[in-house]
């Protein structure tokens, strides 16, 4: 029995915001493979959510309390795997949106995964050494009981260092009084850490662009690139774009950015960005100049590299955005009615759900390899990053043309059928009547 509009509505509570809009893209991918109305009714909402508080002495022997959340979206393909984001705009919605978002994401990676997400409503920057410290480990301590290799593993987020990683995973084994790196992801390398993680998400969205060249028309030697956030993933992305032969023009990070028409060298662009805090002032090939975001954004380049946050894209500067391809390196950089509007201009957006798989495809191994105590080097697990993106990329770029969709909803369904195939074994119905 296919899902049907009207059941999703008279089933499924009212939502507003980020989430909502994502169960809207369920539900139309459901009714478009006619999945059984079993499979939206399980993935419609979180499986669980714990919200808490937590109460951290400052180092002037005050005390303040930080909001923080973990989600479980959906448990059926194994653990649910997510990070854990500090920021000072992080939200309830925010976090069950990305855990939704996360759930596909390891389902279009073939991962044995669910997807869960943290965070916890803080600017970082306000804190000392010592009171990040004490809040990475109380984070631990509230959600104990909720994680877990083999139930929700955490993983690095917005503002979640190494070492942010390596307090949280000393803290875990403590509570459980064992080691137990498996339990968190994105170690330090002396922590149990994996070769490859740090690069990863940029690698997988680079190997993603790569294996499209030929199908987008796409020139290394002439192609152009803007991209939005000079974090760990857009500073990796752009440091392996321009080493291939793209001419990165515009990079920018939270406090604005710079575009150079003759080309920027990434890791100059990083020396300066060390050197002064930002990336404003540093040098190119040419005549560099200040931008803002919102300019980066609308340059005529071929390649778009949204590596920031959320909405960067909206109906309100769709129309002005003139590049030819984006990359969602970023979760959720372009809205749902934007990345509408966009696809039938002809723009080509390879989705966040596939191109930036590459973290939590790396993740999966350290994980593995964790569990074994065996412990592979970069080449190794490189190629293994490789065949995966390439292999999910091709599937997805198939469904694309077969179906006639855009590429993001080409990736929900290809995850949905995995999604619906672990749903549905556990009995439908039709099972259940016929017994």
């Amino acid at each position: 029995m296919p899902t049907k509009k009207k059941d999703v509505e008279e089933n499924t509570p009212p939502t507003t915001g980020m989430l909502a809009k994502s169960r809207e893209t369920l539900r139309a991918a459901c009714e478009r493979l006619n999945i059984h109305p079993d499979v939206f009714e399980e993935l419609k909402g979180p499986r669980e959510t714990l919200a808490a508080t937590l109460l951290i002495r400052m180092d002037d022997g005050s005390r303040r309390a930080f909001q923080s959340w973990r989600c479980r979206y959906n448990d059926r393909r194994g653990p649910t795997k997510g990070g854990v984001r500090f920021h000072p705009n992080v939200s309830l919605d925010e976090i069950e949106t990305l855990s939704f978002w996360m759930t596909f994401k390891c389902a279009v990676a073939n991962l044995p995964f669910g997807g869960g997400k943290g965070g916890v409503c803080v600017d970082t920057k306000t804190l000392s050494a010592n009171e990040l410290e004490r809040l990475s480990r109380a984070y631990v301590e509230a959600f104990a009981p909720f994680i877990g290799p083999d139930r929700d593993i955490l993983a690095p987020d917005m503002y979640t260092n190494g070492i942010v990683i390596a307090w949280m995973a000393d803290q875990y084994s403590w509570i459980s009084g064992q080691a137990s790196p498996s339990a968190i992801t994105g170690k330090p390398l002396a922590f149990g850490g994996t070769n490859g993680r740090v690069d990863a998400t940029a690698r997988g969205g680079y190997y993603a662009l790569r294996y499209l060249e030929t199908a987008l028309a796409l020139d290394p030697n002439t192609a152009t690139v803007a991209i939005q956030g000079f974090g760990n993933v857009g500073f990796h992305c752009a440091k392996l774009l321009h080493a291939d032969g793209y001419k990165i023009v515009a990079i920018s990070d939270s406090a604005g950015g710079i575009y150079d028409p003759s080309g920027l060298d990434p890791l100059a662009v990083m020396q300066h960005k060390h050197e002064t805090g930002g990336v404003k002032g540093a040098k190119g090939q040419g005549k560099t100049k200040e931008i803002s975001n919102a300019e980066l954004l609308e340059l005529d380049c071929d390649v778009l590299v949204p590596a920031a946050l959320e909405r960067q894209i909206t109906l309100e500067n769709c129309d002005r955005i003139n590049a030819r391809i984006i990359l969602e390196m970023a979760n959720g950089p372009v809205s749902p009615e934007a990345d509408k509007k966009l696809t039938e201009a002809g723009q080509i957006i390879v989705p966040d759900i596939l191109a930036n798989s590459g973290g939590v495809t790396v993740s999966h191994l350290e994980w593995v390899q964790n569990r074994s105590g065996f412990y592979w080097d970069s080449s190794r697990v490189r190629d293994h990053l490789k065949t995966t993106m390439e292999t999910e990329t091709q599937s997805i770029w198939t469904l694309h043309n077969e179906m006639e969709l855009s590429m993001r909803d080409a990736a929900y369904i290809h995850g949905l059928r995995r999604i619906a195939e672990s749903v549905e074994a556990r009995g439908t119905p039709a099972y259940f009547e016929g017994s």
